[in-house]
């Protein structure tokens, strides 16, 4: 209960829904109060809803539960870098390095947090106030953040957040971030400044639909700024180098050129949008979500190779940039699904397998998972074909056949095995392999093939005889004569069923005369008591009543047997051993 509460918890984290994520790993935690994992689980959600008292709470206590974790540090550092403790923070990565000294996460967590704990704005004299000040004071600048689609998105990036807390604590940091066009997106927010909001196109494009998804998962590379409606008072103009304002308008004619291709792509124009998405590329290279496009476009145009190429760029690129890990992900899945095409094929399912494989070390995401299960099984499905020979599976069944005359049961099971390997739709070869392991005393096994063998054929006899025979020997008699029965409707004159009906009605007979020694008698009940119909009719109050009148009250019981579903259910009991007849 406790990993299927975490599961839903990791779903919901996945689809940034974080306070549905918090509650998930709370019920986990409930259940398995020890486990280290579903307290940092829990510490991220609540970094992810700015919740960083909480968070370092559950930090603290992942490090306290498993001090040999680097991740619990890393959770550690994170909570402490959003309460502003720097110090604290570069402590925390410092001591998760000693367990692990090359993860990168650790390392990135480091440097940002000496970064914070060194910036002058901390120990120089405060500078003279802000003219935007007032815009990040107070509780209302996160709602006014949150209320809005597009900075709503950005909280959810732990940078940009350690960014307006940064602001919010010291407004003059401000000039230190305007170069980031996050902080301006939000500032225009702050001050109702009407940038226009960018369109779910901002966001990667889908795998199989034309439609583009509706938030942009890039976290680490930096939006082009909106264009700005006429008539409408602008942020604190910015002193620019030329080459500062160059790569500013390469970025913005970037991001119109992904706009233009996601356009084309809507209409299925893809040749256009492959040319808009190359251009946007070429002016941008620092934004692989042009690159992701241009993939996803290929992989509608039947193009898997160009597909191919694209995604493993954008992983390269995306390392380089140090993107966010749902991105790679994400261009991990889209070239799992290109493979994935091909091997329908080239009948060659493992590259696809292994791609969906390293992209879920990346970030468990669902759908990357049912990628996966549907390579795996069309690979499987596939090497089934591939081995299908009735021809050879009759002569393994043989050989088992010869064994099973040597009474070399184990050699038989396996040509058996064999043989439906071959032929997995031949109920002889079922059948067969039910009677050695009969023999050999594995009576689950040779149940679970003798319905197999009736499910493929149900006029088959020797189905019914193995089942039956495998019943009895469990002194599941009352069943085994049903299955007996059941076969004689199919070969009424059957000498093996019949045979069977013989048996278990003398068995049955035997319980109801009281035959039974004490130790067949207990060993019986306590067998009985095991099968769920037992204790269905022990547990009816009408039967207990009826069971107390077949005691007590003569008249009663008289009228009891006239209800044939009452009397079926004592020849149950008497069968069981529970009830004796004298």
């Amino acid at each position: 209960m406790a990993e299927e509460a975490k599961a839903k918890g990791n779903a919901a984290f996945s689809s940034g829904d974080f306070t549905a994520a918090v509650s998930h790993f709370s019920d986990a935690i409930a259940l398995s109060p020890t486990n280290h994992v579903l307290y940092s689980n829990r510490s991220a959600a609540y970094a992810s809803l700015n919740k960083y008292a909480e968070a370092l709470a559950d930090a603290k206590k992942t490090v306290d539960l498993k001090p040999d974790w680097p991740k619990g540090y890393s959770r550690l550092g994170a909570a402490h870098i959003g309460l502003a403790h720097f110090d604290e923070a570069v402590s925390a990565y410092k001591k998760g390095l000693e367990i692990d000294p090359n993860n990168e996460a650790l390392k990135s967590g480091l440097a940002d947090a000496q970064s914070a704990a060194s910036r002058p704005s901390r120990a120089a004299p405060p500078p003279p106030p802000n003219p935007f000040g007032d815009a990040f004071s107070g509780p209302e600048m996160w709602a006014k953040l949150t209320a809005d689609p597009t900075t709503r998105s950005y909280l959810q990036q732990p940078d940009f957040v350690k960014m307006m807390q940064e602001i919010q604590k010291n407004p003059s940091s401000l000039n230190l971030y305007l170069k980031d066009q996050r902080v301006m997106q939000a500032l225009g927010v702050l001050l109702n400044v009407k940038f226009r909001t960018p369109t779910s196109e901002e966001a990667d494009m889908p795998e199989d639909s034309p439609s583009p998804p509706s938030q942009p998962e890039r976290k680490r590379s930096a939006e082009a700024e909106p264009p700005k409606e006429e008539k409408e008072p602008e942020p604190e103009p910015m002193d620019l180098s030329g080459e500062e304002k160059e790569t500013k308008e390469r970025k913005a004619q970037a991001l119109k050129e992904k706009e233009a291709g996601n356009a084309a792509y809507k209409k299925k124009d893809f040749d256009t949008a492959i040319q808009h998405y190359t251009k946007a590329i070429e002016l941008d290279d620092e934004e692989i979500s042009y690159i992701m496009n241009r993939a996803a476009t290929y992989l509608e145009m039947g193009k898997y190779d160009e597909c191919i190429k694209d995604c493993d760029k954008a992983v390269e690129r995306g390392r380089e940039l140090r993107s966010d890990f749902k991105m790679i992900a994400k261009a991990l899945t889209r070239k799992g699904t290109a493979l994935a095409k091909i091997a329908k094929t080239s009948k060659d399912y493992e590259p696809a397998i292994e791609t969906f494989q390293k992209a879920l070390t990346e970030h468990r995401n669902p759908d990357t998972l049912k990628k996966l299960n549907d390579a795996e099984k069309a690979k499987k499905e596939l090497e089934q074909q591939e081995y299908f020979d009735p021809k050879l599976a009759d002569e393994e069944r043989e050989k088992g056949n010869e064994y099973f005359k040597l009474q070399k049961y184990p050699e038989a099971v396996k040509h058996y095995t064999e043989s439906l390997k071959r032929n997995p739709k031949d109920p002889k070869a079922y059948s067969n392999r039910a009677a050695c392991y009969t023999k050999l005393g594995a009576l689950p096994e040779g149940l679970k093939d003798a319905e197999k063998c009736i499910e493929l054929d149900p006029t088959f006899s020797k189905g019914y005889t193995r089942k039956g025979a495998v019943q009895f020997f469990m002194k599941e008699y009352e069943k085994a004569l049903e299955t007996y029965q059941e076969g004689l409707k199919h070969d009424p004159q059957n000498p093996e069923l019949l045979d069977g009906v013989r048996r278990c009605v003398e068995q049955i007979n035997k319980a109801s005369r009281g035959d039974l020694s004490p130790e067949e008698l207990k060993e019986r009940q306590a067998k009985a008591m095991q099968d769920p119909e037992i204790q269905n009719i022990l547990s009816d109050p009408v039967m207990r009543q009826v069971l107390v009148d077949f005691q007590e009250n003569p008249k009663a019981a008289q009228e009891h047997t006239k209800n044939p579903m009452v009397m079926s259910k004592i020849q149950k009991l008497v069968s069981a051993g529970i009830v004796q007849i004298r």
